[in-house]
């Protein structure tokens, strides 16, 4: 593996880990609130960064997604909390997801992240591109976790 690319996983491993340390420090009850001037809670936010992950490389190598379909319905850009069922993973369930998203990625996409696809709206053509997005994206949705947290 490319030294970049090590890096890379390093990145996102590194991340996903200061995700947890905060998702670790909130009950499952503070998990579920919705302060003022928010449209989602943590929860929904950890299920979201857990799915976009998987979109993304889906988006530009027109693979199936390795998640179950429900999870568009739950933590899909523009759905809510609202939109939970008996069967949404709980936040303890979406930690262990996350836990072993990056170690799953790396094996099924490592040896494929320069591979050439055809370009997203986004320009994205290669899973290596589409994790430095990603990666990006997450940090957003730690500051709004972090957000939240301060708010409950």
């Amino acid at each position: 593996m490319k030294k970049r690319h090590e890096i890379l996983f390093n990145q996102l491993e590194s991340y996903r880990s200061e995700i947890l340390g905060v998702a670790d420090t909130v009950s499952e009850e503070d998990a579920e609130k919705i302060p003022a001037g928010f449209n989602n809670n943590i929860r929904w936010n950890l299920g979201h960064i857990y799915l976009d992950q998987y979109l993304w490389i889906q988006a530009v190598t027109k693979e199936p997604a390795d998640i179950p379909e429900e999870f568009k319905s739950w933590f899909d850009y523009g759905t809510s909390p609202a939109n939970f069922t008996e069967e949404t993973p709980s936040v303890s369930e979406l930690k262990e997801l996350l836990r072993t998203q990056p170690a799953r990625i790396k094996e099924l996409y490592g040896g494929r992240l320069e591979e050439e696809f055809p370009p997203t709206e986004m320009g994205m053509h290669t899973i290596e591109q589409v994790l430095v997005r990603t990666i990006f994206h997450e940090g957003m949705h730690l500051q709004t976790i972090l957000d939240i947290k301060k708010c409950i």
